[in-house]
């Protein structure tokens, strides 16, 4: 199998930056975040940032991730700056109008799908060669408990998070032996312009703190959650302690991962 680049760290435990080469060139390790502009993003580009990770922030202003051909240019335009690719956070994404699915927009619930999963799938396909090349790298899907139910109201967001994970678990398949680890992050209900606007968390006065996403995307970069590639953690509940102590313990071949549930009788396999 081979063996992504761990991340340096200093004496105190903290992410160290590499030494700039003789081109200015693969110095510091990379990171990619898309929907960085604000909200959770912003959270985590700029903790990626202070750990000492050289950060690309996308956005709709940058490169619209509905925009192959100009996601394209920028994930050149970064590797070719920067001579690598170590880390991705799929972060960007909508959510559709909160009405049942029969009330529900064509064109929105269908641009939610596209924001959602098309807009990771390219980013995806589009670093992997940059991180194959280079033996490795690691990918950090922003999903949602969303993802395990579906949708009385926001049908399309459910539906979008729902295959999300099955980018991510595709993504660990593909990758696991070539060096690339994937994870769906859950991260909890962070106060953002987006979830202050939705009817779902109208009233609410328990939030998840940033602090508790970042973290957690700082741990599973690091390389020393990589057991967790291709299932979910969730932020606020999850610590990359609890995580280790949990690996350690054995996790189950289908653990945090979204399988059907079938009865005791049922003849399905």
């Amino acid at each position: 199998m081979s063996v992504p680049t761990e991340v340096p760290v200093d004496d105190e435990g903290e992410v160290a930056p590499e030494p700039a080469s003789e081109d200015g060139r693969g110095g510091h390790l990379v990171a990619v975040v898309t929907g960085a502009s604000r909200g959770i993003g912003r959270f985590v580009a700029d903790a990626l940032e202070d750990a000492g990770y050289a950060v690309e922030r996308g956005s709709s202003a940058v490169a619209p991730v509905t925009d192959r051909a100009a996601l394209s240019a920028w994930v050149e335009e970064i590797a070719e700056r920067h001579g690598r690719i170590d880390v991705l956070v799929n972060n960007a994404g909508v959510v559709d109008t909160e009405v049942d699915l029969f009330a529900s927009n064509p064109e929105q619930w269908w641009h939610t799908q596209e924001v959602n999963v098309r807009g990771a799938y390219l980013m995806t396909w589009l670093v992997a060669p940059h991180m194959l090349a280079a033996g490795g790298g690691r990918i950090v899907n922003v999903n949602s408990g969303a993802a395990r139910r579906p949708g009385a109201d926001a049908s399309g967001y459910n539906v979008s998070k729902t295959a999300l994970a099955r980018v991510t678990g595709s993504t660990h398949l593909a990758g696991w032996a070539r060096g690339i680890r994937a994870f769906d992050l859950m991260p909890g209900v962070v106060r953002t312009d987006m979830t202050e606007g939705m009817d779902a968390h109208a009233g609410r006065t328990q939030w998840t703190d940033p602090a508790q996403v970042t973290d957690l995307v700082l741990a599973l970069v690091s390389g020393g959650l990589d057991v967790w590639s291709g299932r979910f953690v969730r932020a606020g509940i999850d610590t990359a302690e609890s995580l280790r102590a949990r690996a350690e313990a054995g996790l189950a071949p289908d653990e945090r991962t979204l399988v059907l549930a079938v009865g005791e009788n049922d003849p399905l396999p």
